[in-house]
């Protein structure tokens, strides 16, 4: 009898991760809907991007909050309560014509799906026994690599085929069935209410402060212009302030919020680094050909969600294969790790050599090796942070693990944003420069080959109708195009540093099966 698995908890885990599918494709699938829910909303730019800002403000305070919150509530009741909120918002955002409501419920949204993160890797360390907690593991990847890659295809089939408000809709779906399994299988934990008597007010406090400050000042600050707007000077402000207070405080706090401690084990601190970062850089196989793909070539979600959805399915196969492959005891995870990183680099650099001609079909080689890489890293690295806990305190770690998660969101933006605005403007300023220099062969002559011809005859009369609206779209084309190739060139950097990071930080651990039988 010992021998046998008790399936209940395996399906209770399962309605956690469609959960937390659920909370992933509210934020992912929606950002990619953003432009078509403005229009319906009558909803301008400016105004359009704190949808987006609140949503990440929101989810990296649900994540440092849902440890304390599981043990107090127990884990049953808090994915039942953020499962109704998650629906109550999806059904109401869409419907909303009050510009302050939508901001609140997308906030409240956030909140939601970063409470139901953490839970799903807490759950996992739970339910799963050493035997196949690896495979465990590569099912929480998913909520890694999966679901960022599989919303570009989702919101294409919602906004050009179905309509724009299913983004927000296909969540209740998703979350009626999590809460069926949920209510159902989960454990039935006692609720710990006196744990309230001992609540942290003041690390919430902190929290919230630095956590909002910080999330927003990262994606508000390129478009305000940074230390010239008063607002993100006051908010980089609260953060330096608040963030050491922060750190003190739950150092000192008989419940904290956040058990700092456990990162003074190495392989947890690289967990959450290597995390980190490596959501960070996948945008390098996300959100960079699809920003080619839509400001170069024109193409709309539903075009172009194909390279995106390549990785997705892919790693249905990569994400098992790892883990039968980390289930040898010569396998050392290290060096798994850092043959994926290695692949990446080579992807990025492949990629960086991108020019305006290019198509989807040009990505899709690369696009594979992205997807191996990001398997080889992840299942490897959960391994080493999970096999450095102990189930009990499985909820601190996932929340340790998951809120620098939720942070690498906003500093992708950022890092985007600072890219585009440096590197764009540079090749921006360069090409018209050439363009200056060159007027009488490229722009105003009789052209060299009849296949490019100027925008403007000899005599400076259009060549055609609309030709010099041709010819700034085909100049903006090129700098994008200059623009990607160097941000792939960013990312194919930070990778050297995971590399370095690999090589030095982590200790050689064995799958949950092996430790167990060495002991």
């Amino acid at each position: 009898m010992s021998g046998k698995i008790d399936i209940k908890p395996l399906l209770g885990l399962l309605g956690v991760l469609i959960a937390a599918l659920s909370a992933e494709f509210n934020d992912q699938v929606v950002g990619v809907v953003m432009p078509d829910l403005r229009g319906a909303l009558g909803v301008g730019h400016d105004p359009g991007t704190w949808l987006e800002s609140l949503y990440v403000s929101g989810e990296v305070l649900g994540m440092c909050f849902s440890p304390w919150w599981m043990y107090t509530l127990s884990l049953r009741k808090l994915v039942l309560i953020v499962l109704s909120v998650n629906c109550l918002t999806s059904v109401c955002i869409p419907q909303c014509e009050n510009l302050t409501l939508l901001f609140s419920l997308r906030w409240i949204q956030g909140l939601s799906g970063g409470l139901t993160i953490p839970l799903l890797m807490a759950t996992a360390l739970r339910a799963l026994p050493p035997p196949i907690r690896l495979w465990g593991l590569a099912v929480y990847a998913l909520t890694a690599t999966f679901t960022p890659n599989l919303s570009v295809t989702l919101a294409a089939l919602w906004s050009d085929v179905v309509g724009w408000q299913f983004g927000f809709y296909e969540s209740i779906f998703l979350c009626s069935i999590a809460a069926a399994l949920c209510s159902t299988f989960l454990w039935r934990d006692p609720t710990h209410f006196e744990r309230l008597r001992q609540f942290d007010w003041r690390g919430s406090l902190l929290a919230f402060i630095c956590l909002s400050s910080l999330s927003t000042f990262l994606i508000q600050g390129d478009r305000l212009d940074w230390f010239n707007s008063p607002l993100i000077c006051v908010l980089i402000l609260l953060t330096v302030v608040s963030f050491p207070l922060f750190v003190i405080n739950e150092n000192r706090h008989p419940l904290p919020l956040v058990k700092l401690p456990l990162l003074k084990r190495p392989n947890l601190l690289y967990g959450v680094i290597a995390l980190f970062t490596l959501l960070l850089i996948n945008a390098a196989s996300s959100s960079l050909p699809v920003m080619y793909l839509t400001e170069v070539q024109g193409y709309r979600p539903i075009n172009a969600h194909l390279i995106t959805l390549e990785i997705g399915l892919t790693q249905l196969v990569f994400l098992p294969s790892m883990a039968v492959l980390l289930n040898r005891e010569r396998v050392d995870p290290r060096v798994v790790s850092f043959i994926g990183v290695s692949l990446f680099f080579c992807a990025c650099i492949g990629e960086s050599f991108v020019t305006s001609s290019w198509n989807r079909e040009q990505f899709y080689g690369w696009q594979l090796v992205f997807s191996l890489a990001l398997a080889m890293i992840v299942v490897p690295l959960l391994q080493m942070a999970t096999n450095s806990i102990q189930p009990p305190e499985g909820a601190f770690a996932a929340g340790i693990v998951n809120t620098p998660r939720a942070i690498s969101e906003a500093v992708g933006l950022w890092l985007l944003d600072l890219i585009e605005r440096w590197r764009g403007g540079l090749h921006s300023s360069r090409v018209t420069d050439q363009l200056g220099r060159r007027r009488f062969e490229v722009v105003q002559s009789n052209g060299y080959l009849p296949q490019h011809p100027t925008p403007l005859l000899p005599d400076g009369a259009p060549r055609f109708d609309g030709s010099l609206e041709w010819f700034s779209h085909t100049v903006k084309a090129e700098v994008t195009t200059l623009t990607v190739s160097d941000a792939y060139l960013v990312f194919a950097a930070i990778s050297v540093g995971l590399m370095l990071l690999i090589v030095t930080l982590p200790i050689r651990t064995y799958a949950p099966r092996i430790a167990l039988m060495k002991k």
